[in-house]
């Protein structure tokens, strides 16, 4: 009889990740598939054994033994097996459901979100068996009826996130092999600096592509070359998009009202504020305010 946890990345349905934020399973696979070099929408943990290679980005690492491994949405990624198989656990989840319940520095130095950063880590026996607990919790919980199920999900999250900060992480891996790469790094690395807005004091410094390529010291038709080819998507989009995650947090967190948070992000009149966040969201920031 088949493991009812046990899929592979195939066989996960993201449809529960966009209703949820979150979906968990279990990794067990002897097919090697065909390599697919996609963006998600979505971000990765995983502890995986068996023999593979990465692709991330414009690079390739060679995976043996067990690793512990972190994608975010922004990077194209995908995984080549050389062995009969890959067993191990995966947690998909949104960036929103993270920064939702933990805006704090350690999780912007995490190797989620520092895109420059590197992601893959080698583990000890110790080490593998210490995660893989934490995994087994996770689905454990995942199909639980504990109604602060999401709360403890959410802490055994920040327990994987925790340990890799701790970790050595694999060496000569990011080495940046063009000026593409290389900036859209920068970029992405400097607009996650400058959040989260935290008083009604502080004001976002940066708003426009152009401005960004100013304090980067480049075009800014080099830095939209850049991330397009690196990320599949416009340096204007993944500005928007971030900002638009920050609205939500403040908009959810805090009882600013929405002219306070639309000067805070940059806008010079609400009523801008109310356009940009409709547009983005299909809601006006009151309406989502009384959604949460």
């Amino acid at each position: 009889m088949s493991n009812p946890m046990v899929a592979t990345a195939a066989e996960v349905n993201t449809s529960d990740l966009k209703l949820k934020g979150f979906k968990a399973y279990a990794v067990d696979t002897s097919v090697n598939p065909v390599p697919t070099y996609a963006r998600r929408d979505f971000y990765k943990v995983a502890l995986l054994t068996g023999e593979s290679i990465l692709h991330y980005a414009d690079k390739s690492i060679e995976l043996t033994g067990t690793c512990l491994f972190f994608a975010n949405p922004h990077i194209p990624y995908s995984t080549e097996l050389l062995s009969a198989t890959q067993t191990g656990y995966a947690c998909l989840f949104t960036e929103e459901l993270v920064k939702a319940t933990d805006r704090s520095e350690s999780l912007q130095q995490s190797p989620l979100f520092q895109i420059g950063g590197t992601p893959v880590f080698k583990l000890s026996a110790g080490q593998t068996v210490y995660l893989t607990g934490i995994f087994e919790k996770i689905l454990t919980e995942q199909g639980a009826d504990y109604h602060f199920k999401n709360d403890l999900i959410h802490t055994y999250l920040q327990l994987l996130i925790h340990e890799a900060l701790r970790m050595q992480p694999t060496e000569t891996f990011f080495q940046h092999k063009n000026a593409s790469s290389r900036i859209t790094s920068l970029f992405l690395d400097l607009l996650e600096r400058l959040f989260p807005i935290e008083s009604p004091q502080q004001a976002l410094p940066l708003k426009s592509a152009q401005d960004f390529a100013d304090r980067l010291a480049i075009h800014v038709n080099h830095l939209n070359r850049s991330v397009k080819e690196v990320t599949g998507k416009p340096t204007t989009s993944h500005i928007a998009d971030r900002i638009i995650g920050e609205a939500k947090a403040l908009l959810h967190h805090t009882n600013w009202d929405v002219a306070e948070i639309a000067q805070r992000l940059g806008f010079e009149y609400a009523s801008y504020f109310n356009n940009f966040f409709k547009k983005h969201t299909g809601s006006t920031p009151l309406s989502f305010r009384k959604a949460v």
